[in-house]
């Protein structure tokens, strides 16, 4: 999430808007804003409908429904138009986010 926020000037050129999404509930991420000093918003989905939508639902260390990592590009329409999913101790490759980002 640091990433998004230090880089946020580059998403802004792109025209590209983050969001971050986790079962988390709405109250851990004020605290995860506020601690990481994040600039976009956090969205909850404590109900998991966005980890099953998006089909990155995983059982991991005991947790059901807990989000792949992934990322997401999403036209301004709500159309997905690229996705990428990560193992999860890896970072996503932002450069390669960006120039997806670029390109569309």
């Amino acid at each position: 999430m640091e990433l998004l926020r230090d880089r946020s000037e580059e998403l802004a050129e792109a025209g590209v808007h983050p969001y971050g999404i986790s079962r988390d509930s709405a109250w851990t991420h004020i605290a995860w804003m506020q601690a990481l000093d994040l600039n976009f918003p956090l969205l909850s989905d404590w109900n998991a409908e966005a980890v099953h939508g998006f089909g990155i639902a995983q059982d991991f260390r005991g947790l059901r429904d807990v989000a792949q990592r992934s990322a997401f590009l999403v036209d301004p329409g709500g159309t997905v138009r690229r996705a990428w999913r990560y193992a999860n101790d890896e970072v996503p490759d932002f450069d390669e986010l960006l120039t997806a980002a670029q390109a569309s």
